[in-house]
């Protein structure tokens, strides 16, 4: 529906004859106590949440959810005439006070809060990365397009300039067509062979196996609640606070799923880049509890209208490109390398250079043609209240996220994998498939 076809919020919210035209924005009809302002709920107001609140904390915030009591006790003095709630199902109960949903539970938890929220019709914001595997991501990009409300993941630097700059760059063919992609971040959080290495890497907790002790669970927190779907385990300090379960496959991804959503985001954009054909990964060897610190996984895409087909490989902690090692360009902690058939483009968050820096001295670069953000979560606002088109929206982050997650598929059974996207299974590994989706969730708790 374009954008200058759709109802104003005011009047959506307060005409008996708009259902139609609120329901093809996704939002449901209702009388907000302020109509210029967004009535939201907010899942997870602790650790990540609490960039929610002051991103989304202008609007109308009617409802706050942590398992963490501290977290929401420290939320409600902010907000004090918001519902509170332990459980987000709960939240759910209400779905006629709210039109919007924030999600900022751990990655396990990610998709049970995103789905109610889209089944009902509300817009979704959703920490990164959006799902916990592949089969989760599939069924909330799926379920997104059919609702057709606003989404948005939370890739904060998708809405910085840089990013901007750069896919204009490259979409506009300075550095001539891209075949080759390197994407590395310097964060080693995850297993290590030793404690040594860990505290080298500067990680935040050292841990090889799971805890053969049980510690006390923290005044306030419902750790069962916490669990949700993932299998019952004891409580353990090293699981809690965030993110020190990341690393945990029971809950998590590791650093592949979560910074891949900041740092594969911008050559999934700029070469408007979908569904991977084949993934191999390396690291140490397989720990059936733990993601590694260190690892890389190397995708291979095929042609895709003017993009020819490319290798796009991710390293992670030790793990970094051979043209980075041999010193062929500059040494960032961090990086992005576009490597195209006139020459490179090397980025981060903050900047970018084109390479070998000689023969681009004096070049003009190309019109920009990326409108500047309203910023990320602002974006996200604007989007609810106009039906205007969001850059990180569930069809994009999806893909996104599916992908990310295939990486650390291809490491854990082991060798190069072969991807059907369509039949959403590996052709040369069927023994992957617990991998692709949770073989089964604990009682009490569904994808539905």
């Amino acid at each position: 529906m374009p954008v200058n076809s759709r109802p104003d919020r005011r009047t959506f919210l307060t005409t008996a004859g708009a259902t139609a035209a609120a329901l093809a924005v996704g939002a449901r009809p209702g009388r907000a106590q302020s109509p210029d302002k967004l009535r939201v709920a907010l899942i997870g107001v602790g650790g990540r949440g609490g960039a929610q609140l002051k991103g989304l904390g202008g609007e109308q915030v009617v409802a706050l959810c942590d398992v963490n009591q501290d977290a929401l006790d420290k939320a409600k003095a902010l907000f004090p005439q918001a519902r509170t709630f332990k459980d987000f199902r709960r939240v759910f109960d209400h779905a006629n006070e709210f039109d919007a949903v924030a999600v900022s539970t751990a990655e396990h938890t990610h998709a049970f809060a995103t789905l109610p929220a889209l089944q009902l019709k509300k817009h979704v914001y959703c920490e990164k990365p959006l799902t916990y595997n592949v089969h989760e991501a599939r069924v909330i990009r799926e379920t997104a397009a059919r609702m057709g409300v606003v989404t948005q993941m939370g890739t904060q630097i998708h809405a910085g300039d840089n990013y901007r700059r750069v896919v204009e760059h490259i979409q506009a063919g300075v550095i001539g067509k891209v075949t080759e992609c390197h994407v590395w971040v310097g964060r080693a959080w995850g297993w290590h062979a030793s404690e040594a290495e860990a505290t080298a890497a500067k990680d935040i907790v050292f841990v090889q196996d799971r805890p053969a002790t049980i510690d006390p669970v923290p005044a306030g927190l419902d750790w069962d609640l916490w669990i949700g779907p993932a299998p019952a385990r004891p409580f353990s300090n090293v699981y809690v606070p965030g993110p020190k379960w990341y690393r945990w496959w029971d809950f998590g991804n590791g650093t592949m799923s979560d910074l891949g959503s900041h740092w594969i985001d911008l050559p999934f954009w700029a070469l408007k880049l979908k569904h991977p054909k084949t993934i191999e990964a390396s690291g140490p060897p397989v720990h059936p509890e733990l993601a590694p610190a260190s690892m890389q996984a190397r995708y291979t895409y095929e042609s895709d209208g003017e993009q020819p087909a490319l290798t796009l490989t991710w390293y992670q902690g030790t793990r970094k490109p051979e043209i980075w090692t041999k010193k062929g360009i500059p040494q960032w902690d961090s990086g992005v390398l576009f490597i195209g058939e006139k020459g490179m483009l090397l980025a981060d968050y903050s900047k970018f250079a084109l390479l070998p820096e000689d023969k681009w001295v004096g070049y003009t670069p190309p019109a920009q043609s990326i409108p500047k953000s309203l910023g990320h979560h602002q974006e996200f606002i604007h989007a609810c209240k106009t039906g205007a088109p969001t850059t990180c929206n569930f069809a994009y982050s999806g893909l996104l996220t599916e992908a990310n997650h295939l990486g650390n598929v291809a490491y854990r059974v082991g060798h190069a994998i072969t991807w059907d996207h369509k039949a959403m299974r590996i052709t040369n590994a069927p023994d992957a498939e617990r991998f692709i989706k949770r073989p089964k969730y604990r009682d009490g708790w569904k994808l539905a």
